[in-house]
């Protein structure tokens, strides 16, 4: 199988400018893909593309005093 994947180094300048980042594990596993997205560049729109683009599971990491 010939996979291209983009480095490291790209998708954190992706997550600065506000773009989302597909995540995928190891095919060997649950062989899936998460779509990730910097919080702080969250808007409208992007959470509507968000839900009507995956399974519309959304998680958050919280601090442990929230």
């Amino acid at each position: 199988m010939n996979q291209k994947f983009s480095k490291i180094e790209q998708a954190i300048e992706a997550f600065a400018r506000g773009e989302f980042v597909i995540v995928v594990d190891d095919a060997d596993r649950e062989n899936e893909g998460d779509l990730f997205i910097a919080a702080e560049k969250m808007t409208v729109e992007k959470m509507s593309f968000l839900l009507s683009h995956t399974s519309g599971v959304v998680c958050v990491s919280m601090t442990g005093e929230r």
